[in-house]
Order: C-alpha cells, then structure tokens, then sequence
C-alpha cells in the first residue's frame, strides 16, 4: 500500500513556525511569508541561499576576527559588494517583503533588508538585533565600547541627534512633545522575532487594504490572527474584508468576536451596525 502524506498548506506551515517564542525561527517564517504569492515556492531553497551569501562572507574573514571588524564586513558585503538597497522607486510593491524575490533583485524596505542583514551579522557570532522605529525599521548591534543603530537601507550609523531628528515628525504627528515628550532609549528597545513578523505583515496589509485588494488581504489577515491571536483589531479588520469578498458568514464570524473581546472602542457601534447589516443580509 502506498502512503502519501498530507502537504501542509502555506497557513498550516506558517502555523507551525510561530507556535512558540523559544526558539522562533524569524528567516524561516519572513520567507514563508511570501507562499502565499508564490505557491510553489521552495523555502528551504531560499534558506540555502542565505546559507551560501553567509559562508561567503565568513571565507572574508580572518578566524580572529573581531565584532567591529565583523561589522564593517558584513556592511561592505551586503550594501557594497551584493548591492542590496532600499527600493526608492517602487517602496509600495508587496515584492519588497518577499525575501525570496528581495534576494533576486536586491530591492526592499528597510525591515526585509533588516531581516537578511541580521541573519548574516547573527551568523558572525555578532549581537545584531531589529529595532521597530516608527515609520523606519533599525538594526542595534551592541559592541564591546558600546551600541550602534544603524539604517538598514544603507549601513549607516546612526547618532543620538540623527535619531532624534528622524523621530519629529512622528512627535508632532502623535502629540508626544513637551511634557508628552517620551526618552529616545524607548524608541530603541529591540523588537522580538513575532513582533517583526507582524510587523512585516501589517506592511502588506496597509499595501492590500489601500489597492482594495480584498482576497490578498484576508490571506494576511489569515496569518496575523495565528500570530497574534488576541489581537482582536485584527479579527475586526478580516471580517470587514471577509464582507468585501463575500464571505458574509466568515465576516460576521470575525466581527462577532471582535465586538465580544474587544474593549469598547470608538468604532464598536459602527461595527455592530454592520452586523446587523450582514445578518440582515443571510436571513
């Protein structure tokens, strides 16, 4: 008898990969990211990939070499000698969160480049980690004299004055100044793996969600809610998209359990009427 095994589906194997905090694998799920776009995608093949830019880089260097030296390396491989940079002309393309593709063209936004440079600084023994900063993803490395920030699009290194400086428009936005003002420190604490995935995650749904590109955006919907599955705005928002592509059960599903978990909010009365509305619609 011949036995054929069940292949996961992509939401199945992302499932599988963001379980547990432990020991979470951050390349492995920001590639896996991108199944959904590419179903026949080998994620194990682009993982080789990386293996391969990484085993070149550390042939680079001497077996003594020390954490500055190291930084300086992986800068001038990966900004100078492979060309990866920011992708200026064309930022709003969901391309530039598929590490797949990123590693083909060398083009992304500052978080999908932060997650390449990590796995490189990382795999040279480095203390690299992301930085969620608002509006521009950082990476931190922590040396022996001390700890640079450094700007994934371009390895540069950032001062206290530069950041601050990139922080006003955010402050003015947010209402943090005066005696709202919050320490800079706080807008350096290192984002965890999960937080980095979400992170990449909203950035495809702020791309879907403005190109009404309802379907896409119940696929990302669909993986937010297994990473953070108490993140109830997220239920809230795939259950508005739900509606959009016609799923009215699927939606008022989602929306019911935004309404029951979520805190009253400023927008629980718009969304009841919608229930309303949708259930309206399936009797």
């Amino acid at each position: 008898m011949k036995l054929s095994l069940a292949v996961p589906t992509p939401l199945e194997y992302f499932t599988s990969l963001v379980q547990s905090d432990a020991d979470f694998p951050l390349l492995e799920a920001a590639v896996s990211l991108a199944q959904d776009e590419y179903p026949e995608l080998d994620v194990q093949q682009v993982l080789g990939e990386v293996d391969q830019l990484l085993a070149r880089l550390k042939h680079r260097l001497p077996a003594d070499a020390g954490p500055l030296q190291k930084l300086r390396a992986v800068n001038q491989f990966f900004f100078r000698d492979l060309s990866f940079a920011g992708n200026v002309n064309h930022y709003y393309d969901p391309d530039n969160s598929y590490v797949n593709v990123i590693l083909r063209t060398r083009r992304a936004i500052p978080i999908t480049l932060a997650v390449l440079w990590m796995e490189l600084a990382q795999g040279l023994g480095l203390a690299a980690r992301g930085v969620g900063f608002p509006g521009h993803f950082m990476l931190k490395v922590n040396l022996p004299n001390g700890q640079v920030v450094i700007d994934p699009l371009n390895g540069q290194s950032l001062s206290r004055e530069a950041l601050a400086e990139r922080l006003e428009p955010f402050r003015h936005s947010s209402g943090l100044l005066d005696e709202f003002e919050v320490p800079l420190g706080l807008y350096l604490q290192v984002a965890s793996p999960r937080d980095i995935i979400a992170r990449m995650l909203r950035n495809l749904k702020e791309i879907h969600k403005t190109q009404e590109d309802w379907p896409r955006l119940v696929a990302v919907q669909d993986r937010l809610i297994v990473l953070l599955p108490q993140a109830w705005a997220e239920y809230r928002d795939r259950g508005l998209a739900q509606a959009e592509v016609g799923h009215s059960g699927r939606a008022l599903e989602d929306l019911e359990t935004y309404l029951v978990n979520a805190p009253a909010g400023v927008d629980t009365e718009a969304i009841a009427l919608r229930v309303a509305e949708l259930r309206r619609a399936n009797s």
